[in-house]
């Protein structure tokens, strides 16, 4: 049986540089649904503050994810699937996204909100940061990856898929597909 996707979100997560965009773009347009780019969410001031290699706050992140969740909500309620690309850096910070499912219990996990981690070796994170500053493709510089790698947390109780990022766009989005597609029920997802 195949998995029907509709009223789900997937989020796309990891650090940056990771494919986020690339990946949530490319697998949204073969799941045919929207893909929503966390990027384009930020306030200005959360931007000119990375742009200057500052990491964000708890104060900054907060209420951006509050407004994501909200509009994850508002999807989820019409029935939509989203692909979402979040970096989702902490467990608290997923927690906030698992809520836009209305019936989502705080702590246990099982949401209509699934996440899967692009995870890669800071060397390759780095290499494409440098690529994609040299180009001009983006705000978040180089400088700003080791904090974010350093926030990086993953409880294995969540069950959060991993897929191996280094690997070419095209063969990570198979590897999302065939999970979202086979008969592992989502709320045990791994590797």
């Amino acid at each position: 049986m195949a998995f029907d996707h509709e009223g789900r979100v997937f989020v796309i997560m990891g650090v940056t540089g990771a494919g986020k965009s690339t990946i949530g773009d490319m697998l949204a347009k073969d799941l045919n649904c929207s893909f929503l780019d966390t990027d384009d969410f930020h306030p200005l001031s959360n931007k000119e503050k990375m742009c200057q290699g500052i990491p964000l706050s708890e104060e900054d992140r907060i209420p951006w994810l509050e407004m994501l969740r909200d509009v994850l909500k508002e999807k989820l309620v019409g029935g939509k699937t989203v692909i979402l690309g979040c970096s989702s850096l902490q467990k608290h910070y997923r927690e906030i996204l698992r809520s836009a499912d209305a019936a989502y219990v705080h702590g246990s996990y099982a949401s209509t909100v699934h996440f899967i981690l692009l995870d890669a070796q800071a060397e390759v994170l780095a290499g494409r940061l440098e690529k994609r500053a040299a180009e001009g493709k983006h705000f978040m510089p180089v400088t700003l990856l080791q904090s974010q790698l350093d926030l990086l947390h993953i409880d294995d109780a969540e069950g959060i898929f991993k897929v191996d990022a280094s690997l070419s766009p095209q063969a990570i989005v198979s590897i999302i597909q065939a999970f979202l597609f086979s008969e592992q029920p989502l709320d045990k997802q791994s590797v």
